[in-house]
């Protein structure tokens, strides 16, 4: 279950669950006056722990290597199609809100918002 490069820029290495060293895919796009930073799960080439259950540590992770704001990010993971019959390996992206209550942390964007943040 190989995950397309096409997804990211860079390999980037984070602390996960229990300080787990782990990895995921990521790119970070400027559009619109705002700051865009998608990570991708890597499933089988991430050793640790995942970008889901890493949520905010791994955001605060990639905000203070990179030299972001936490509060300056739209935050998005994306679950990437990996080619798999299984519907759960489907493409999605969720944009996430950490002050959120879990009820209404993640929200589904549609493929439209995803081009458009992606073009950058």
């Amino acid at each position: 279950m190989k995950v397309s490069p096409e997804y990211y820029d860079e390999i980037f290495s984070f602390k996960g669950e229990w300080d787990m060293p782990s990895t995921c895919g990521l790119k970070i796009r400027r559009s619109c006056g705002k700051v865009f930073v998608i990570v991708t799960e890597l499933y089988q080439d991430n050793p640790g722990t995942s970008v889901t259950y890493a949520g905010q540590k791994l955001a605060e992770q990639i905000c203070q290597a990179k030299g972001l704001e936490m509060s300056a990010i739209t935050y998005v993971e994306c679950n990437p199609d990996t080619n798999s019959k299984l519907s759960f390996y489907d493409e999605e992206y969720f944009q996430v809100d950490f002050n959120a209550d879990l009820q209404h942390r993640y929200r589904q964007m549609d493929r439209a918002e995803v081009e458009k943040m992606l073009q950058g």
